[in-house]
């Protein structure tokens, strides 16, 4: 298969779901990696080492995923995660600096 959700636009992004999403620790933290990351850079969900079980694990990025922050594309038996940089910095600047820069904990 191949990307998911490419129709979003930054106005579909709603700012309760964005804030929702990146109020766990967990969420945040693959947010923030992938802010750091190069521009299109693609990981699977297990590199992230979450210490959490695989459930959770995929629970966390439909969160993402359905907040708009992510978008998953399919590789045979895993899904490596891209984030919606260009769709983020146009709807929220300035947002995706914030996260890059904090400290994780």
């Amino acid at each position: 298969m191949g990307e998911k959700d490419d129709n979003l636009e930054p106005v579909d992004l709603d700012l309760g779901k964005v804030l929702t999403a990146l109020a766990d620790p967990h969420r945040r933290r693959v947010i923030r990696e992938l802010a750091q990351a190069d521009t299109g850079t693609e990981r699977t969900c297990a590199s992230f080492r979450l210490p959490v079980s695989k459930a959770t694990v995929t629970h966390h990025f439909r969160v993402l995923r359905e907040a708009g922050l992510i978008r998953q594309v399919d590789r045979g038996n895993s899904r490596a995660a891209a984030l919606r940089r260009e769709e983020i910095d146009t709807r929220f600047p300035g947002l995706l600096p914030l996260i890059a820069e904090e400290i994780s904990p």
